[in-house]
């Protein structure tokens, strides 16, 4: 097994008595594009939301790079290097999309951050490379407002690149687009995923293909089955409660 940069181990939350993710390990690997997937109220969104430290597990072990996150807080779990997008895209409408990337950028966390930042070439290069990746740079002066909804989508990635964040959780980043988006989103994230670990929650099977080193199959909070596309697609338990005949 390569190095391991995510290990979930007997991972339990519990609502009023009903065990949203159950007894649940998960583990993704170093530079692992992984994709998570199962029928509505498997669990799915509430592993994110745990992992990022929205949610407070009942019982288990979240560790990345070996650092527990269970007892952290989220704004201590987006500096150690984990960044999350959930499914409607959260930017600046009124600010261009320069500057939906500029105050991204670590340096400007905080006030003191935020009255001793200055505009450098590093930055300057920085948005330069992301908006690239995100196929923005021709928009960079547009306001986030004027964008399509998958632009958007592309846009709070971008937010979350420029922190350089070693893990990326996607809550279904496809939801809205057209194909050609879908197309050229599946082209980000498979160019974004050297050098960092991500894993995307998806419905769309298509989507899937173009970009899963690996599949997980979550049901009813339990890990129902994992592998390549073709070994979920041909397990016959997955085809039941998921995919279909």
């Amino acid at each position: 097994m390569s190095e391991l940069i995510l290990a979930v181990e007997d991972l339990t939350v519990s609502f009023d008595g009903f065990k949203a993710v159950d007894g649940l390990n998960f583990y993704v690997e170093k530079d692992e594009l992984r994709v998570v997937i199962g029928p509505n109220g498997a669990g799915k969104t509430t592993l994110l939301d745990m992992i990022c430290g929205k949610t407070k597990p009942t019982a288990g072990t979240i560790k990345f790079k070996y650092r527990d996150l269970a007892e952290m807080i989220e704004f201590q779990i987006t500096r150690l290097g984990v960044g999350r997008k959930f499914q409607n895209p959260s930017v600046y409408e009124d600010l261009t999309v320069f500057e939906n990337l500029e105050i991204s950028y670590p340096q400007r966390r905080g006030l003191l951050g935020s009255l001793l930042f200055r505009r450098d070439d590093a930055l300057l290069d920085k948005i330069d490379e992301v908006a690239g990746l995100i196929f923005l740079d021709e928009v960079l002066r547009h306001k986030a407002g004027q964008l399509s909804h998958g632009q958007k989508q592309w846009l709070e990635i971008g937010m979350l690149l420029m922190q350089d964040p070693e893990l990326l959780l996607l809550d279904e980043p496809v939801a809205g687009m057209s194909a050609r988006e879908r197309e050229q989103t599946a082209q980000l994230l498979n160019g974004i995923s050297k050098g960092r670990s991500i894993v995307v929650i998806e419905h769309d099977m298509a989507f899937v293909k173009l970009i899963a080193h690996k599949v997980t199959v979550l049901h009813q909070g339990k890990l129902l089955a994992e592998g390549s596309m073709d070994e979920v697609q041909a397990d016959e338990r997955v085809r039941e409660v998921y995919l279909g005949h």
